[in-house]
């Protein structure tokens, strides 16, 4: 599965959009900018997702690329 089609499964079972989960973690405090903040580590954004919006773990994951700026929308 492509990272686009992860994004588009994301926002077909949530309704939020890349943006929204970059502000939504902004509001928590896990990015800086327009990356993560130091010392936030990946369980934390997975717990964040499955407690939240019910994503499993791979899902979970590609929020945390995106945020971690490892991935963007759009990419393959």
């Amino acid at each position: 599965m492509s990272f686009q089609a992860y994004l588009d499964n994301i926002e077909a079972k949530t309704g939020k959009t890349p943006d929204d989960f970059r502000a939504l973690a902004a509001e928590k405090g896990f990015t800086e900018g327009s990356t993560l903040a130091k010392g936030v580590k990946a369980d934390q954004i997975v717990d964040w997702m499955a407690k939240d919006f019910d994503l499993g773990r791979g899902h979970a994951m590609a929020i945390y690329a995106l945020l971690k700026g490892m991935k963007q929308v759009g990419d393959a």
